[in-house]
């Protein structure tokens, strides 16, 4: 893994400044959007030749960074994101294997608090889809770390479901690839963000300001995408 990127949550910066200038005895809906694997040039506001108009709008209107440092590993990563710490004290140094000391448990330990924990305290509809890999494994589950409601894989690897390693657990419980529960032939990346606006649908019924935790495993390898995506950019990469 060359790069992980957290622009994103930037992004929302602004916006949620204006939420807390604009009504400050409100509580402001939070979401936070994570990448796996992909270089800060990757977005058109960077310079990127692909194409991402929607984030390109969001950071003409928020916050951007102009530097930024990572923990060259996903699972790190996601710890520090979800705890506010470095990775070892959350107990995610590496990846997801116990190799027997404190700061390499390969799952956020008991020692931390998720934002979702200390959110869902705070009267928040706390949700999360995506990928886990914070050691589910060994235990770790999104829904027994403060999540409400949860569309989650514990790892990576796939974005389709036919002849991939596609392990779901939908609130706790786990989905096959086909499950009825699952749009037909559904592509990760798009699985994600339908059940997050769903999840959000719930908050607002339930009168809640929600926070969201949307952990893409894209564009992480390997790399797929939809046909037609695919199409946009065939010859364009010929020149190198």
């Amino acid at each position: 893994m060359k790069y992980l990127k957290l622009c994103l949550t930037a992004i929302f910066c602004a916006g949620l400044s204006l939420c807390l200038e604009a009504a400050p005895s409100a509580k402001p809906n939070i979401i936070i959007i994570l990448v796996d694997d992909m270089g800060w040039a990757d977005i058109g506001c960077y310079g990127s030749e692909i194409s991402t108009p929607n984030l390109d709008a969001l950071a003409g209107n928020g916050l951007r960074f102009t530097q930024f440092y990572n923990t060259a590993r996903c699972c790190p990563t996601r710890a520090s994101l979800l705890t506010g710490l470095y990775p070892h004290q959350a107990g995610v140094g590496h990846m997801t294997d116990d190799k027997g000391v404190p700061g390499y448990q390969g799952r956020l330990n008991d020692s931390c608090v998720t934002i979702a924990e200390v959110l869902r305290g705070a009267g928040y509809f706390t949700i999360m889809t995506g990928k886990w890999h914070v050691g589910q494994n060994l235990g770790v589950v999104p829904w027994e770390r403060g999540f409400d409601r949860s569309l989650n894989a514990p790892a990576g690897g796939f974005y389709y479901p036919s002849g991939q390693r596609a392990q779901l657990f939908l609130n706790g419980k786990q989905l096959a690839p086909d499950d009825p529960a699952l749009p037909k032939d559904w592509y990760s990346t798009d699985l994600w963000t339908d059940f997050g606006i769903k999840f959000i649908d719930e908050a607002l019924g339930a009168k809640k300001p929600f926070f969201l935790y949307l952990a893409y495993n894209a564009p992480h390898f390997p790399l797929q995408a939809p046909p037609q995506d695919i199409a946009k950019y065939r010859g364009k990469y010929k020149i190198g």
